[in-house]
């Protein structure tokens, strides 16, 4: 395995053993396939071709000269060969190789054909600059206010400086997927509970930018910081559901209080209205009786009004209780007859009857 897939190999080992992710889904059954990286068989291939030709170019001559194949020729043929293999590299479009001499770092090769002196020159490090995605999480960290959470994320980042990413630290897949895990828990020690569940995304933003200044000096960028999941311990989720419903009802409470204050204050003024204008008021109780008859549904309706006062007999006095009250009761009948449309039988009117009698 070369230098550059043994590191992230590595930190891809570190991460997941240091922290099992949760709610995690299978990629290969959701996209139909299985190992969609890119592959550096040509790069293979193509030194396989190297080694073939060089070793058949030095043993050839010796098989031709001597007529025989002995071990020095073999010895001599597989040495040429290394030292081809030393000489001519091929990196990939997203890859640059870091060259060093004699321990000191000289350039930086790729992509394409290069070629290096051997014994002198060595490549000490494959740098891949294409978008990294580094799982990491914070799990069990108390937030401000001492409740324990776990937390997974996303973090995705890429080298854009290969020199300083070989120089400055030693394994820099793991030292970022290590950062970020710290920044994280300080980050979440920092905010409440709530403030944690409610600012994701001022989260991410706060996250990414404290993980770039930290890996600036490598010569790494952070793109972005995605937050995976946030998980509550169980009996904290049930008192903060009963707390969630128990402010969604003041806040519905407090909003029907509201309302009522407001219509009573529209009865106020339309009440000052009708004080000041009687025909307002007189048309306003003609609506309601004409709201309340116009559905049909044989409702009966007691107006009182001066309309009973026709039903008062002159030997009454005008002025007796009976007289006064059969004239009520009979002009109410009348009128209730009238809005109704009772023709055949009314027992207030029967009533109104013996009372006058």
């Amino acid at each position: 395995m070369k230098e550059k897939d043994r590191r992230l190999a590595q930190a891809s080992d570190g991460a997941e053993s240091a922290r099992p992710l949760r709610n995690d889904f299978n990629l290969e059954a959701a996209t139909g396939k299985g190992n969609r990286k890119t592959s550096r068989n040509g790069v293979y291939l193509f030194n396989t071709a190297l080694f073939s030709t060089v070793f058949a170019a030095v043993i050839v001559p010796f098989a031709v000269l001597r007529q025989s194949v002995d071990a020095a020729a073999i010895f001599v043929a597989l040495l040429a060969a290394l030292l081809a293999l030393n000489v001519v590299h091929v990196a990939m479009d997203w890859e640059r190789c870091v060259v060093m001499r004699f321990g000191r770092l000289v350039r930086v090769a790729g992509p394409g054909l290069f070629f290096t002196v051997p014994l002198v020159e060595f490549i000490a490090a494959r740098v891949d600059q294409r978008t990294m995605a580094t799982p990491f999480g914070a799990e069990e960290t108390l937030t401000a206010d001492l409740v324990p959470v776990d937390v997974d994320a996303v973090l995705f980042w890429m080298v854009w400086n290969p020199q300083k990413a070989c120089t400055e630290v030693e394994d820099y897949p793991r030292a970022v997927s290590w950062i970020a895990q710290t920044t994280m828990r300080n980050a979440v020690g920092s905010l409440s509970i709530a403030e944690v569940a409610t600012r994701r995304d001022q989260l991410d933003h706060e996250l990414q930018e404290t993980i770039a200044q930290k890996t600036e000096a490598w010569g790494i960028t952070i793109i972005s910081v995605e937050i995976r999941d946030i998980l509550i311990p169980k009996e904290l989720q049930d008192s903060m559901s009963r707390e969630a419903q128990a402010e969604r009802e003041r806040n519905a409470r407090v909003i029907l209080a509201e309302i009522e204050q407001d219509i009573s204050e529209m009865f106020s003024g339309a009440a000052k209205v009708y004080s000041r204008d009687e025909l307002a008021l007189q048309l306003r109780t003609m609506s309601l009786v004409y709201e309340s008859v116009k559905a049909g549904n044989g409702g009966v309706v007691v107006l009182p009004s001066s309309f009973g006062d026709s039903f008062n007999l002159p030997g009454s006095g005008g002025g007796s209780a009976a007289g006064g009250a059969a004239g009520v009761v009979a002009g109410t009948a009348a009128a209730a007859g009238a809005i109704t449309g009772a023709a055949e039988h009314n027992p207030i009117a029967d009533l109104a009857k013996k009372l006058m009698s």
